[in-house]
């Protein structure tokens, strides 16, 4: 067997908040399948923050949202790799660090020009998944839309997302911390 390297499967890493995990997330998913990708790595930024206004959900929800997304949509799990990271500074040396929390990467997928050039600069290849119904499909909205009671919510999400979501007292939890800030 001398002379042959076993090479692992094509991992693409998507790092976010996923507050909630919706639609646009789930776009880039099967964009990055359909590019060759293998296996997706999904990492849970910001998990040591929950209850706000901005990270309303804890690091377990968020989880459980990403593995009730891709059921809905048929994906198989075993596609699929999730991690947690706590909250952290944006530099060069966190990439290390956040590196250090998942399996071997080929390449980050994000929009973010900051996290790009950090990446880019450790040497890790970045890619720009397209822009999925933005104007839709963003965290921000769809948590005033469900603070507001807004029924147009629940067409961001999966159906088994948008049931999580209902169970565990979403909407009110995003009320209390909104009049609290």
């Amino acid at each position: 067997m001398t002379g042959i390297v076993k090479r692992g499967p094509r991992r693409a890493l998507i790092f976010g908040r996923f507050q909630p995990f919706h639609k646009g997330h789930l776009a880039i998913v099967k964009w990055a399948l359909d590019q060759g990708y293998d296996e997706i790595v999904f990492l849970v930024g910001m998990a040591s923050e929950n209850y706000t206004p901005r990270n309303p959900f804890t690091a377990g929800e968020r989880i459980e949202m990403i593995r009730l997304s891709l059921r809905d949509e048929g994906l198989p799990l075993e596609r699929f790799i999730t991690a947690t990271i706590r909250t952290l500074e944006t530099s060069i040396g966190s990439v290390y660090y956040v590196l250090s929390y998942v399996p071997r990467v080929d390449v980050i997928m994000t929009r973010n020009p900051v996290i790009s050039k950090i990446f880019e600069d450790a040497g890790i290849g970045v890619v720009q998944p397209p822009i999925f119904n933005r104007d839709e499909w963003r965290g921000e909205r769809i948590r005033m839309l469900m603070a507001k009671g807004d029924p147009r919510w629940i067409e961001t999400v999966t159906p088994s997302t948008a049931e999580f979501l209902l169970e565990i007292g979403a909407i009110e939890r995003l009320r209390k911390s909104l009049a609290s800030d």
